[in-house]
């Protein structure tokens, strides 16, 4: 089992194009093996202290194998809407790892 965090920043003003694309996005993990285990949209309030700026939003997903999220990444349906991605996120900082 891998797990990925993802730190997702959006170009203000994209917001609905960015939902367009999680919502066909997301509704591929199952096909690869991979669940969305949370999805988070934090706010200035909930910061206690940090350099880095604050993601639009965090998401939490695991797939069973490495070679399970190669194949969503390479997903030729996602591959048709990957234009609503690249229009509304200005930065993606991914984070591999495994429990412990």
């Amino acid at each position: 089992m891998i797990y990925l965090t993802q730190l997702i920043y959006i170009h203000p003003g994209k917001e609905e194009t960015f939902h367009q694309f999680e919502d066909l996005a997301l509704g591929l993990l199952e096909k690869y093996h991979g669940k969305l285990l949370l999805r988070l949209r934090p706010s200035q309030e909930q910061l206690i202290a940090g350099e880095q700026e604050m993601p639009y939003e965090i998401h939490l997903v695991s797939f069973a194998t490495e070679k399970d999220f190669d194949a969503f990444k390479q997903d030729k349906e996602r591959e048709h809407f990957l234009h609503l991605k690249d229009a509304s996120v200005s930065k993606i900082l991914l984070i591999q790892g495994a429990a412990l």
